[in-house]
C-alpha cells in the first residue's frame, strides 16, 4: 500500500503543472501522464505527530512562519484573504489585515521586519511591516505565485510548476530559478516552501507529502509522507489539503497544517 501511494505520488509531480479555480481548490485541467512511473529510489521518510494545536477552521492556509514563537499565516480566498499573527499555542488570531478583495494570498515570509506575501494572479507582492502590519511596499512580477520561503537573504518562490525562483529582497528582481527533480524527473506542483536548515522543503500540491530540496542541484533529498498525520478518512468536509510548513529555527521544531485544517501538528521525521 504505501509502495503504490509513492507511485502515485511520483506521478503527480511529473504530469503537467496545473490551474487553480477560483473556488480556491487548484485544479489540474489537463491529462496526466500515461507512463508508469518507476519505482521511486529517492528515500521515503515517516511524519509523527509530536504535538497537536488548534488552528482556525476558517483559515484557507498559503504561507506558515514562525517568528518569535508565534505563527505569521497568510490566508487564501478571494475577498477574505488576510495576514495573520496568531499564538501558536491556543490558535488564537492575535491581529489581522486583510490584502484587498481583488487578492487571492498565497506564500509569505519574513526577513528581519519585513513580511513579504505574493499573491496567485495579480502578479503583485507585498511587503508588510513586521511590527505595524502596514503594507510599506508593492512589486509586480510575471506568472503566478504560490509559495514563498528566505535563507534570511534571498526569497525562494514557487509558481505550481518544477521551478524555484529565486528574488532579490530588495527589490524582488530575478538572481536565478532552480528547477526540481525528483528521481531525474520534474517534480511539480511545488507549493508552500520553507526553509529547513540548508533545505528548501515543500509541500505538493494535492498529496500529502513534503519534498526536501538541495537549493544548489534542486535534487530532491528525501520526500516526507505525512499521510498519517490527518487521514483523509478522518477529515471534515471543510478540511482542504495539507499545506504549510513552517520552522522554528530557536527549538528545531517543524510545524505542519492544512488548508481550512482543525488543528496545527508539530512534527517529528524519521
Amino acid at each position: 500500500m504505501k509502495y503504490a501511494t509513492l507511485l502515485l505520488f511520483l506521478a503527480a509531480c511529473i504530469s503537467c503543472s496545473s490551474e487553480r479555480t477560483q473556488s480556491a481548490v487548484h485544479s489540474n485541467n489537463e491529462s496526466a501522464t500515461t507512463q508508469q512511473p518507476k519505482p521511486p529510489t529517492t528515500p521515503t521518510v515517516e511524519g509523527t505527530i509530536v504535538k497537536t494545536f488548534p488552528h482556525d477552521t476558517m483559515a484557507f492556509t498559503q504561507g506558515l512562519t514562525v517568528n518569535g514563537g508565534r505563527l505569521i499565516e497568510t490566508t487564501g480566498q478571494y475577498g477574505v484573504s488576510e495576514l495573520r499573527e496568531v499564538d501558536l499555542a491556543s490558535g488564537k488570531v492575535l491581529r489581522s489585515t486583510r490584502l484587498g478583495g481583488q487578492y487571492f494570498g498565497e506564500g509569505s515570509t519574513v526577513i528581519d521586519d519585513n513580511v513579504f506575501v505574493i499573491t496567485w494572479l495579480n502578479q503583485e507582492a507585498f511587503v508588510y511591516g513586521l511590527k505595524s502590519f502596514s503594507k510599506t511596499k508593492t512589486f509586480n512580477y510575471f506568472g503566478e505565485g504560490w509559495g514563498l520561503t528566505t535563507n534570511g537573504r534571498e526569497l525562494f518562490m514557487s509558481n505550481g510548476s518544477e521551478v524555484i525562483t529565486v528574488r532579490n529582497a530588495t527589490d524582488f528582481s530575478v538572481e536565478r530559478t532552480i528547477s526540481v527533480r525528483l528521481d531525474g524527473q520534474p517534480c511539480r506542483y511545488l507549493n508552500e516552501l520553507e526553509w529547513v536548515e540548508d533545505e528548501i522543503w515543500a509541500n505538493v500540491w494535492q498529496t500529502d507529502m513534503v519534498v526536501c530540496i538541495n537549493p544548489q542541484t534542486g535534487t530532491v533529498n528525501k520526500v516526507i509522507n505525512l499521510a498519517a498525520i490527518y487521514p483523509y478518512s478522518s477529515r471534515s468536509e471543510r478540511a482542504d489539503v495539507l499545506n504549510g510548513i513552517a520552522y522554528d529555527q530557536q527549538t528545531k521544531a517543524v510545524y505542519v497544517t492544512g488548508k481550512n485544517w482543525p488543528n496545527l501538528y508539530q512534527i517529528r521525521v524519521q
